[in-house]
């Protein structure tokens, strides 16, 4: 997972309107009709993560990587999804070529206004993060950074499946964005582009026109997580970065997401804002304190289910729901 910067910046209320006149005798006539929000369940978010993570690590060429992307086709199918991959072979940092494919879930297909919503589905190939050495050349399950993001993405297509909104939902789940240069690579420059390749690819050829904007997830699952505003977000979608943040706070998870900056992170939003052009933010924590900003198990052989926090999963699940159903 992506390279961090320094950071370098840093209710809702409800307007009742009164009607003059006469109080009506027929109390129902006044009741909104306005089905209720529904709910995230985490539980069946986590139980993603642990499927996910049981087929192994999930990197690009193994057995584990296709019979995880036949899971993740094959739920998304499952919720009435259109679906399709996206093939591609991408070049690794160290000249070697890799095929793979991206994962494309639609609602509405044929919808003219649409939202995208997006995940990295493959795992680190090693632990170059974790504190023993004896580690560094170990794929990681990437319970977090990775799975996370797609099983809250299952989830909503599990919820979207029964009541879907008016716009497009584009569920995209982006391979090969952890196949970046390891840290043991010290003679390598420029080291941003070995990463993201899924979404680069993909930024270049659209599956679909009309996105009104995208959100990245990424690493929504870690214990302790807080999630605050990632610079490039700001820089390329700060309007859709205060959507998402107002709605955690609707939602009643505004504690969740930080009004503070948490610095400059190179990941799949980037080739979205930059090639695409479609304003994208990500949803990333960041972490003040530690060795690398974004957790003690980041590209670590602790990155597994048990260390995935269901109340994390929540607050960013239902924050979503609060988005989608109020656009």
């Amino acid at each position: 997972m992506k390279l961090l910067y320094h950071t370098l910046f840093i209710s809702f209320l409800m307007i009742l309107t009164a009607c003059g006149g006469k109080t009506p005798t027929n109390t129902n006539e006044n009741m909104s009709t306005t089905p209720p929000l529904p709910e995230f369940n985490a539980d069946s978010a986590f139980a993603s993560i642990a499927r996910q993570c049981a087929f192994g690590p999930r990197v690009l060429e193994t057995e584990a990587h296709e019979q995880c992307g036949a899971y993740i086709i094959n739920k998304f199918q499952e919720y009435g999804f259109t679906v399709s991959k996206q093939e591609a072979t991408f070049l690794r940092y160290d000249g070697v070529k890799m095929t793979g494919y991206n994962i494309i879930a639609q609602s509405r297909p044929d919808a003219a206004e649409r939202i995208l919503i997006a995940a990295h589905w493959d795992s680190r190939p090693w632990a170059d993060n974790d504190p023993f050495e004896s580690n560094h050349h170990t794929p990681i399950l990437g319970a977090n950074d990775g799975a996370s993001g797609v099983a809250v993405m299952i989830e909503l297509a599990r919820i979207l499946h029964d009541s879907l909104p008016i716009v497009g939902i584009d569920l995209v789940c982006f391979d090969a964005e952890d196949a970046g240069a390891p840290q043991w690579e010290t003679d390598i420059d420029d080291r941003s582009d070995s990463w993201c390749l899924g979404s680069q690819h993909w930024a270049t050829h659209p599956h679909a026109t009309g996105f009104r904007f995208g959100i990245l997830l990424d690493m929504v699952g870690g214990q302790g997580a807080y999630f605050y505003r990632e610079g490039y977000s700001m820089q390329y979608a700060s309007s859709v970065m205060e959507q998402v943040w107002q709605a955690a706070r609707d939602a009643g998870y505004g504690s969740f997401f930080k009004n503070e900056g948490g610095g400059y992170i190179t990941d799949d939003h980037l080739p979205v804002n930059r090639i695409a052009r479609i304003p994208m933010i990500d949803i990333v924590p960041f972490y003040p304190t530690g060795n690398s900003g974004f957790g003690p198990t980041w590209h670590t052989v602790n990155d597994t289910p048990e260390n995935i926090d269901r109340n994390t999963l929540k607050a960013v699940g239902q924050t979503l729901l609060q988005l989608i159903y109020n656009l």
